[in-house]
């Protein structure tokens, strides 16, 4: 008999899930060994903010069955190279980049240590990346016809959430998927706490084995049904609401389509800027501890610019944390169902990409089999969520801005969680490398933070770097100045830093062969194009002169 998976929820989470486990586990649906159901409802509003995703992202279109080009057009995506830290140093305008690629050399890489040796005057990344220039230059990680300039950029995608989740549904219905447009109003659970079924507004009980809850921040099966609490992580991350909002190229186009996320720091957060093929998306994260609705919607129309008066904007609040355990019995959280991590480093559709890929992974094919796997996926996923904790974290406390109570707040120690401290206190030793990701023993007891739950995996978390290696790690932290100990300076007599000549040729290959992104858009998408508005939005910073 084969097994039944309900997924409650739609959106971009459940029509991941489910389009994944049809391509995985019934080789979309040529080979169908699992019946997978999702249940929508028709009543939820569907909220749609632009989201950027990280290149696993490839890895789900690829077992999904979806072409490139075709899921391009149909989620107004386009190409994100890197994300663009605008003002979290100091409020000066300054940035840096945190690009996908990166030039390694070998067989020993030592460019972080000789970078820190140097006067600093280029920043790490572009000694290593050649994506900040073409980034900032505005190009598309792809030629418009063939590709001969060797290794290909890393790149992934910004895209219309509520587009993608439609693309996913029309894409599985027909390869077999049963979609089901109803409320669920109960669930039917046994005496040993398995869920048997859920009822639906339209007098239909759905059975299952497996039920996947994409309910969002409600979490309807896990938390409300099963009561599985959940972990509040707000004293690390401050910030619990975002106003958002966003603007049409029809009416205001900047001139050019940026190939990456900007994430600009304003008085009490960020404000994310996505752009898509026909509007951008911007939303002012932030906390409301230190600023007021009225005044975060002032900065947010400030960083906008002149027309900024016009925006409409709505706002959501969230709990940054997760559920202690995500599977719990034959329940599992996918999405906000299962934990939050504010959006800074593109992890919102990735803590998704990721349930799905780890639920096909330790698929249950038998009730004897669900206990063992539901340990193995709850330690997998709850250290990565500890991960992003971490990195995320890393922004805040490196930040050397005064100039508001929230900056002075989250760089204070007991806003940074121990496993970053001893991180930061054994990279003072030495720059990070690939074997500190192998446990955390490190020698000032990083290996002893106790989360001991009842129930739960009672091992310390280890980051394993499954998302973030050392590379991303030095990204942060050197265009943080994080260098050795925080903004110690070079010596007197140190050099220029030297740029790889491996970037130099690439940079100039880049400008003869890389076209501009909007053009790529348009030939290769049939994107539309759009007449300049004759302005920037105030919280542009323009790309400062480069040496190359």
């Amino acid at each position: 008999m084969k097994r039944r998976v309900v997924i409650v929820g739609g959106g971009s989470a459940g029509w991941m899930t489910a389009a994944y486990l049809n391509g995985a586990l019934n080789e979309r649906g040529e080979n169908p060994t699992v019946d997978i159901t999702l249940i929508e409802s028709p009543d939820i509003p569907r909220i749609s903010v632009g989201e950027a995703t990280v290149p696993s992202i490839q890895h789900v279109l690829s077992v999904v069955g979806l072409d490139e080009i075709e899921f391009m057009k149909a989620a107004k995506a386009t190409f994100k190279q890197s994300i663009r830290y605008q003002n979290w140093l100091f409020n000066d305008d300054s940035y840096y980049h945190h690009p996908f690629s990166r030039y390694r050399v070998q067989p020993i890489d030592r460019t972080g240590r000789d970078w820190l040796k140097s006067d600093r005057s280029i920043p790490f990344m572009e000694t290593v990346s050649a994506q900040p220039v073409i980034c900032d230059m505005a190009r598309a990680p792809k030629m418009l016809g063939r590709w001969d300039m060797g290794a290909p950029l890393s790149y992934a995608y910004h895209m219309n959430a509520q587009k993608f989740a439609d693309l996913l549904r029309d894409f599985s219905i027909p390869r077999g998927v049963t979609h089901v447009l109803a409320n669920v109003i109960d669930t039917d659970v046994d005496e040993s706490g398995y869920i048997q079924s859920v009822r639906t507004d339209t007098e239909r009980d759905i059975a299952g084995d497996i039920f996947v809850d994409c309910t969002g921040f409600r979490a309807r099966l896990l938390g409300e049904t099963l009561g599985v609490p959940y972990e509040d992580y707000s004293n690390w991350l401050m910030s619990d609401q975002a106003l958002v909002g966003r603007i049409k190229y029809a009416d205001f186009y900047p001139g050019l389509i940026r190939p990456y996320t900007t994430a600009t720091a304003l008085s009490s957060g960020w404000v994310w800027d996505i752009p898509m093929q026909d509007q951008r998306s911007i939303g002012y994260v932030h906390s409301s501890h230190f600023i007021n609705q009225e005044d975060a919607e002032k900065e947010i129309r400030a960083y906008e610019g002149k027309h900024g008066g016009q925006l409409e904007t709505r706002l959501i609040k969230f709990h940054v944390g997760q559920r202690q355990k995500a599977w719990h019995k034959n329940c599992v959280a996918i999405g906000l169902s299962g934990g939050f991590i504010e959006p800074l480093e593109s992890t919102g559709l990735y803590l998704s990409d990721l349930g799905a890929v780890m639920l096909a992974e330790h698929f249950p094919y038998t009730d004897s089999a669900m206990e063992t796997m539901a340990f193995r996926f709850n330690r997998i996923v709850s250290n990565r969520y500890f991960e992003i904790l971490d990195f995320i974290n890393m922004h805040y406390c490196l930040s050397r801005r005064t100039d508001t109570p929230f900056w002075q707040e989250v760089q204070k120690p007991e806003h940074i969680t121990d496993r970053l401290q001893a991180k930061f206190e054994f990279w003072k030793s030495k720059p990070p490398s690939a074997s500190d990701f192998d446990d955390q023993a490190f020698p000032n007891g990083a290996g002893n933070i106790d989360r001991v739950i009842a129930g739960c995996d009672p091992r310390s978390p280890v980051d394993a770097a499954g998302l973030w290696n050392h590379e991303s790690y030095e990204a942060i932290m050197y265009g943080m100045h994080f260098c050795g100990s925080p903004l110690a300076p070079p010596d007197a007599d140190a050099q220029k830093p030297r740029v790889m000549p491996a970037i130099i040729r690439r940079l100039q290959a880049a400008k003869q062969k890389l076209p501009p992104h909007d053009l790529w858009l348009r030939n290769i998408l049939g994107a539309e194009a759009f007449n300049y508005s004759g302005y920037e939005p105030a919280g542009w910073a323009s790309a400062t002169s480069r040496p190359f």
